[in-house]
């Protein structure tokens, strides 16, 4: 159909989740490096008479950002958006908030006046922690409650394992900080931040990745596999359940893709984007 505007909505890496206090606001202060992948969701957007999301049920997200749009562009548009999912769901890729980000950037691009890039953030930052990150290109440095962002050089030549364990499941990210609250996982946020920061300011090779600070929020048994298999650097990726494994070659990736995926693990193999 004619009017169709159309954005791949990329998944996204934790390289590093460093998390500290809860902040007056009642958010957690964080520091995390974020990187975008290869593999994406594809979301379509175009004008119409009433809003409505179509191509995937469980979709909230992407209502909210148009809905949004709506209430802060002149006029009151309305939209229409499809959805294709590839992103896992609910597994820390952040496929949603990159899917809201999306509609939020085409939505604004079918705008006689399009809103300013500043607008655009705010209103992503009301929908997710993730939401801007997806609004700005290459590698961030996400801080405060995540949302304030700063690009990065980093190295990107390296391929990307993803595994979902057999079985896994999403705890709601409310409970998944809730247990990081109760076991004072605060504590050493100071020590952990710094190491993330003198990490970034040397890594020139990818295996530098392999200093970063682990995951604050999760683990899991298979990053420990990964790194076996031949990861320079692997880990939780936001708050699970997926793990990533750094592989320098492709070769290297799919031998480990082959063991974990004997045990049951769905994997993907994707590059940084």
């Amino acid at each position: 159909m004619s009017g169709w505007h159309e954005l791949h909505a990329p998944a996204k890496l934790n390289l590093a989740l460093v998390v500290g206090p809860l902040r007056d606001d009642g958010k957690h202060e964080v520091v995390t490096v974020l990187e975008r992948l290869t593999l994406t969701d594809t979301v379509a957007v175009r004008r119409a008479s009433e809003t409505r999301v179509a191509g995937f049920a469980d979709d909230t997200i992407v209502r909210a950002a148009l809905d949004g749009l709506a209430r802060i562009a002149p006029g009151a548009p309305r939209f229409e958006a499809r959805i294709e999912k590839r992103i896992p769901v609910a597994g820390g890729l952040g496929g949603g908030s990159s899917d809201a980000a999306a509609a939020l950037a085409l939505g604004n691009e079918l705008l006689d006046t399009p809103l300013r890039p500043d607008a655009l953030d705010a209103l992503a930052a009301e929908l997710g922690a993730d939401v801007p990150f997806f609004l700005h290109p290459g590698p961030q440095l996400g801080t405060g409650d995540g949302t304030t962002l700063a690009p990065l050089e980093l190295p990107r030549d390296y391929v990307v394992l993803l595994a979902l364990p057999e079985g896994a499941s999403k705890s709601s990210t409310g409970a998944v900080y809730s247990a990081f609250d109760h076991r004072g996982g605060e504590l050493g946020f100071e020590t952990r931040r710094e190491r993330l920061l003198a990490v970034l300011e040397t890594a020139r090779d990818p295996a530098d990745l392999a200093g970063l600070p682990p995951n604050d929020l999760a683990s899991s048994p298979i990053a420990d596999e990964l790194r076996d298999l031949g990861a320079f650097r692997a880990d939780v990726t936001g708050a699970g359940p997926v793990v990533y494994g750094l592989f320098a070659d492709r070769t290297r990736a799919e031998r480990a893709e082959a063991a974990v995926a004997r045990r049951g693990a769905q994997t993907r193999i994707a590059e940084p984007g």
